[in-house]
């Protein structure tokens, strides 16, 4: 699914009421959000990127990481960001049962004391679909930097947010050490190219 910094309509509607992009305001808004985290070294820079543009975002935690590395949670929080549930492990929904994928997300939602949950890689079953969003407020995304891939530059980056930011935008970057080459150059940049065209930032909830 990240092959593609947009998701095509056919998968949105398969995903039912998901949130994908927030509605349209008043007021040009968008939502700047980090998967696979906390990362020691990683997530502390983000926070003081965030910290230094005065951006709130939301943070879609592993829970092996957070069991790793608690005081991340804490600081997070701290700071005024929310806080989401990305699976226990991990866990590909597509590769693994329901009942397995159902008990990962479920101990991640434990571990982060959230309900709002997004899917590695956004893929699930529609089976697992329909279990999660019982007990869950499932968020996707409308814009996927790609920061995490090696075939890209941080120019290259910049240029999605750029080409595919509109308002209400859900914006993934990645708090982790497979995007750190590229999210430590192309984030302050993408937060300064977003205010540049008056963009506020919101939290989900």
């Amino acid at each position: 699914m990240h092959l593609i910094e947009r998701p095509p309509r056919l998968y949105r509607w398969l995903f039912g009421k998901a949130l994908w992009r927030m509605p349209r305001t008043d007021r040009k808004c968008v939502y700047l959000t980090f998967d696979d985290g906390p990362i020691p070294g990683v997530t502390p820079w983000v926070l003081d990127i965030l910290r230094q543009h005065d951006v709130r975002a939301t943070f879609f935690m592993v829970g092996e990481n957070v069991l790793r590395n608690p005081d991340l949670l804490r600081q997070v929080r701290d700071a005024g960001h929310a806080v989401g549930n990305h699976t226990l492990s991990h866990m590909q929904g597509m590769k693994n049962s329901c009942a397995d994928f159902i008990s990962n997300v479920e101990r991640g939602a434990e571990i982060t004391a959230s309900r709002l949950f997004r899917p590695p890689h956004g893929l699930m079953t529609l089976a697992q679909i329909r279990a999660v969003r019982r007990k869950n407020r499932l968020i996707m995304y409308d814009l996927v930097t790609r920061d995490y891939s090696r075939l890209l530059s941080p120019d290259d980056v910049v240029r999605n947010v750029r080409r595919y930011t509109r308002d209400g935008s859900l914006i993934v970057f990645h708090d982790s050490l497979k995007a750190w080459p590229n999210l430590r150059q192309a984030l302050p940049r993408a937060i300064e190219w977003l205010k540049r065209q008056g963009y506020e930032f919101g939290v989900l909830q």
